[in-house]
Formats: C-alpha cells, sequence, structure tokens
C-alpha cells in the first residue's frame, strides 16, 4: 500500500480513535471520499459537498456508537 498523499487545505481534522480509524478509513475509501491517517494519530478527510459531510458522519457514528444507541437509531427509523 502506498502512502497516503496529505489531503488538500479543504480536509477537515476528525479526532478519531486509533482502534476505529483504519475501519473508518477504508469505509470513507469504499465511498470514494479522499481522507488520509496521519502519523501523529489524527485523520482527515475531504468534504466538498453536503453528501460527503453526511456520509462523514455516518460512518463515523457507526464506529464509534455503543451498541444500544445504534439499535436506538435503527428502532427510530423502522418507526418512519
Amino acid at each position: 500500500m502506498n502512502p497516503p498523499s496529505p489531503i488538500p487545505a479543504t480536509g477537515q481534522i476528525v479526532s478519531i480513535s486509533r482502534s476505529d480509524r483504519w475501519q473508518v478509513y477504508a469505509r470513507l475509501q469504499e465511498l470514494d471520499i479522499p481522507c488520509t491517517c496521519l502519523g501523529d494519530g489524527s485523520f482527515q478527510a475531504q468534504i466538498d459537498t453536503p453528501l460527503a459531510a453526511l456520509q462523514l458522519w455516518s460512518v463515523i457514528y457507526q464506529f464509534t456508537s455503543v451498541r444500544c444507541q445504534l439499535v436506538e437509531r435503527l428502532e427510530r427509523c423502522w418507526q418512519y
């Protein structure tokens, strides 16, 4: 794997635990959202559209929420 290149200045710095960041990175790559894990432990993603922002939020929420939060959200979605 090639070392990640830095995201342009329009990117956003996001705090994600080191244990979750590689999973988040892989999922965002699948969604074609440019991102990189930096050597200092931070994570950077290029968010240029509202859809990309929503996808970033959703992916981070999925990996950082506890199970009961995910179940509650899913139940609310089913109700609608």
